[in-house]
């Protein structure tokens, strides 16, 4: 059983989630939110095995909360949004989110984006957080990081995570590099090892950051 933590302000967003979670037989409604406060004290009481979590609420917003639930190691988080080139977005990326949904996502892919991330995947696509990424470069917003923190890499996995950064999958990165799709596994699996990530999403985060992509590349 997948235990869930709905977080948002809205009560009726939080009865529609539940109603659509109650649904399934592998996932289960452990507590609700209001606010990030709530949410990160629920975290670390409850552990769940996600916190499905608002990104604009009062008290403590979801971007903060999220950081201190990831930061605790107690629970992943997947973030929703109404727009999906909301600014607290991109933050709770950085701060460690899983990836992120808009709120008019069918039932059906919620479900299946939860289960996703209870197994440690991301759920957004490296192409769609590219999109968002390429805005706040053009923007001059995103935190620069220094290169310097790729040097434990090798020269192919930084071909590699470039590929990833582009949003092409392991059998794509396959082709384009002339290597067996088992070989480009292993060297993403190293990388994210290496580089401490979580998953792909925040690979394709620390590419932009560190000048690894520029936008449109």
């Amino acid at each position: 059983m997948i235990r869930v933590v709905l977080v948002d302000d809205q009560e009726l967003m939080r009865v529609g989630f539940r109603m659509v979670l109650g649904a399934s037989d592998d996932l289960e409604v452990v507590g609700e939110a209001a606010n990030g406060d709530e949410a990160v004290r629920l975290a670390a009481e409850l552990e769940p095995d996600v916190v499905l979590m608002d990104v604009r609420m009062p008290v403590l917003d979801g971007v903060e909360a999220t950081r201190r639930i990831v930061a605790a190691a107690s629970s992943r988080v997947l973030v929703m949004t109404t727009f999906d080139l909301d600014e607290y977005v991109y933050s709770a990326l950085q701060a460690g989110a899983s990836g992120f949904l808009l709120k008019d996502t069918p039932p059906d892919d919620l479900l299946s984006a939860l289960r996703s991330v209870a197994r440690g995947d991301a759920v957004v696509s490296p192409a769609v957080t590219r999109r968002l990424l390429d805005r706040f470069v053009d923007n001059g917003r995103m935190a620069p990081r220094d290169a310097s923190a790729l040097d434990v890499l090798t020269d192919r996995e930084r071909e590699v995570l470039a590929q990833v950064a582009r949003g092409l999958s392991n059998t794509e990165i396959a082709a384009e590099l002339f290597l067996s799709e088992a070989t480009v596994k292993t060297h993403v699996g190293r990388i994210l090892a290496k580089l401490d990530l979580r998953d792909r999403v925040q690979a394709v985060v620390l590419a932009y950051e560190t000048g690894l992509t520029a936008p449109g590349s």
